[in-house]
């Protein structure tokens, strides 16, 4: 169902695959970003990219659990965070890492940005998933 490629010729990505092959006819879910807020609409973990990050996984699971999927069939991600250097980024990573959507592993991009939709907010991930 899900082929995960890591290039020989390129150097190895830590816990992501370069490539990610989903047979066609297989479902797939186009996520929106998830975002740290709880269901009431609350901002958590205000100033803390980790606390954020650990929301956003537990939504994007939620997300996932919607559409009859779950951490293990992302086959991408795109995670945003609001940094200016790569220590934020790093820390925000070893939670993506942590979360079990490394267990693919998945293919992913990481970006520092200077804002995201919510005041407050620091971290967000978009992601496509294969949906068994």
């Amino acid at each position: 169902m899900i082929r995960r490629v890591t290039v020989p010729a390129l150097f190895p990505p830590p816990a992501y695959s370069h490539a990610s092959v989903v047979e066609a006819g297989t479902g797939l879910a186009f996520l929106a970003g998830a975002v740290p807020l709880t269901a009431d609409g609350e901002l958590v973990g205000p100033g803390d990219p980790v606390l954020q990050a650990e929301q956003v996984i537990a939504n994007l699971s939620e997300q996932l659990r919607a559409v009859g999927s779950d951490l293990e069939h992302v086959v991408v991600t795109e995670v945003y965070v609001v940094a200016d250097e790569p220590a934020t980024l790093s820390a925000v990573w070893e939670v993506v890492e942590a979360s079990g959507l490394s267990r693919g592993p998945h293919s992913s991009t990481l970006l520092g940005v200077s804002c995201l939709g919510y005041t407050g907010q620091l971290v967000e991930i978009t992601a496509t998933a294969v949906v068994p």
